[in-house]
């Protein structure tokens, strides 16, 4: 490896909007994060699923085979 091309790797702090802090190794010194795996809805389970039968009946009428 060459020398001196490489950024400082060096410890971090990840904070999040919901008050989650992470700790870990970066380039840049803190993180301030807008959603992360603590309060994203997707993994905490209370993402809302779209019912998209209406559409997909929809779309067959108007352009399905007869």
């Amino acid at each position: 490896m060459k020398e001196k091309i490489h950024p400082e790797y060096k410890e971090t702090t990840i904070t999040c909007a919901c008050g989650e802090v992470i700790h870990t190794r970066s380039t840049k010194p803190n993180v301030k994060v807008e959603i992360c795996s603590k309060c994203h809805p997707f993994f905490t389970g209370k993402h809302k699923l779209l019912d998209s039968a209406g559409r997909i009946e929809k779309f067959m009428k108007k352009y399905g085979k007869k």
